[in-house]
């Protein structure tokens, strides 16, 4: 289950439960869709109800990423646990991607 919101030129994904090969095949689908709409240029990833993520998060993030970058946008990690924290760690998606507390935090920084 996610839920997206736009507030400004900010796409918010709430990302649920796992964020697993299933759940991004949907989400990128979904979230290009809004993107490649024009209004889109920072995107925000709410981590706060995530239990699980595999390889494909990390994939989605990047292609996430990729595409507001070329569009000058920033793309933002929130509410981000302690397994997930790791992940993107290791992976070291934190050299090219923010990581906020908070939504309004990172909104906020997206905006400068």
């Amino acid at each position: 289950m996610l839920h997206y919101e736009i507030q400004g030129d900010s796409l918010i994904i709430y990302i649920k439960d796992e964020l697993d090969h299933h759940a991004v095949t949907y989400l990128r689908e979904t979230s290009d869709r809004l993107i490649e709409a024009g209004n889109v240029k920072n995107i925000v990833f709410d981590f706060k109800d995530v239990s699980f993520m595999d390889s494909s998060g990390i994939g989605l993030i990047m292609g996430r990423y990729k595409k507001v970058m070329f569009i000058g946008g920033k793309a933002a990690v929130t509410n981000v646990g302690n397994a997930v924290d790791r992940i993107f760690k290791i992976s070291g998606l934190y050299k090219i991607i923010e990581k906020y507390d908070t939504i309004q935090e990172a909104l906020y920084e997206n905006r400068k």
